[in-house]
């Protein structure tokens, strides 16, 4: 079993939450998620009583929250989702591309969130479906999976999608693979420009069709001559995108799958103390060479940071494209099995495979009653004896009785 992380980004919540709470600068997203993050394996959602049937040891459970920006919580999402996406996997090698909102439309994107990170999804897509079906490229469809990240490594909003794709396409007839030139999948140059103009097109339609949110510092742009220099801007920049060369095969994409796909802005084990009202964490200066670093930063302002990331109710942060759209995924997937003559393969999940579940995997007991071996003499099983009731709010207890 993995090694419970000393602090918890759920301890920042309980000792500084309502402080932060006091500033105003919360919605009702971030203020559910706070809620969910503080009571998560806490007496507050109610548990089950376990009973080793040999040693007769005793043991509480509580209940997890389940919310997609829990950092204890995405194991077991990511465990179970893999299981799934899998069956997905080809026998080729997998490219790696990401495409990222350049900084100044960020303050767009967080007051817009549900309409940009949309945009963003589709200007990617759709720079990576038209340039693959170029016959100076691939000349045919492909297929791939986009995973949005809106952070970067010190939580500072970096809007970004992530996309892992099977490297070569579906011909037109559906006759064959076409596979991608040696280390080399489309050209970044031409995406990027495709890149900024499919969403350039899009946040222009939206500002004309008035479905865009300009309040605050932004209320300016709501003279279309300022809006208008915004879009000159971002247009005269250019848009990064980056791609890794094609690698590995379904097992290491699966890997990736798992680093990536229920990764929450920072996990728990990233913690590294919380002292004097600063918390002290560890990044990777990607810079430098991915250097290893600390930053301490006051507790209300880790909060900050770590909510500007809670994303829109029911927004899906993760999309299939191409032959794995959802609608045609089964039938396009056996076509491409049978024209690269293979059939589907079993991938085994990596034991550790990234970084949500090395965290959590070890507290999954807690929502599996009696499917524990026992802590104590190591040979019996626990079996659930009793459930508990969650405690209502007035009644919660002390702050740190946390079962995970």
């Amino acid at each position: 079993m993995t090694e419970r992380p000393r602090l918890e980004v759920a301890e920042v919540f309980r000792r500084y939450g309502e402080k932060f709470r006091l500033t105003g600068r919360i919605s009702s997203a971030q203020h559910r998620v706070m809620d969910a993050l503080v009571a998560c394996r806490t007496a507050a959602l109610g548990g089950h009583v376990d009973r080793c049937d040999r040693c007769g040891h005793e043991q509480i459970s509580y209940n997890s929250c389940r919310n997609r920006h829990c950092p204890k919580c995405q194991a077991g999402a990511t465990a179970q989702w893999l299981d799934k996406e899998r069956a997905n996997l080809l026998p080729v090698p997998y490219a790696h591309v990401v495409f990222t909102l350049p900084q100044i439309l960020a303050p767009l994107a967080r007051q817009n969130p549900r309409s940009l990170y949309s945009f963003l999804f589709h200007a990617a897509a759709q720079a990576l479906l038209v340039i693959a079906a170029n016959p100076r490229h691939l000349g045919g469809q492909i297929g791939f999976l986009a995973i949005l990240h809106t952070w970067g490594q010190t939580l500072l909003h970096h809007p970004h999608v992530h996309c892992l794709i099977p490297a070569g396409a579906l011909s037109p007839d559906g006759q064959r693979w076409i596979a991608c030139k040696p280390g080399f999948f489309l050209p970044v140059r031409v995406l990027s420009r495709l890149f900024r103009g499919k969403f350039l097109a899009r946040l222009q339609r939206a500002y004309r069709q008035h479905q865009l949110s300009l309040r605050g510092s932004l209320a300016p742009l709501n003279e279309p001559t300022a809006f208008a220099r915004l879009l000159r801007a971002a247009r005269e920049k250019d848009w990064v995108v980056y791609a890794k060369p094609p690698f590995g095969g379904p097992d290491q994409a699966l890997k990736y799958l798992a680093r990536y796909t229920h990764r929450v802005a920072i996990s728990n084990s990233r913690l590294l103390s919380l002292e004097n009202d600063r918390v002290r964490f560890s990044w990777k200066d990607y810079a430098r060479e991915g250097r290893n670093r600390t930053l301490a930063l006051p507790a209300t302002e880790f909060i900050r940071r770590f909510l500007l990331h809670v994303l829109p109710r029911g927004f899906v942060r993760i999309r299939h494209y191409g032959f794995l759209a959802n609608r045609h995924r089964v039938a396009q997937l056996d076509r491409c099995l049978s024209v690269l003559g293979a059939a589907p393969a079993p991938v085994p999940i990596p034991a550790q495979a990234g970084e949500a579940l090395e965290e959590g995997l070890g507290h999954l007991s807690s929502e599996q009653p009696g499917a524990s071996p026992c802590p104590v003499c190591q040979v019996g099983r626990l079996r659930t004896i009793g459930l508990l009731e969650p405690i209502r709010q007035h009644e919660r207890l002390p702050p740190l009785q946390d079962s995970s």
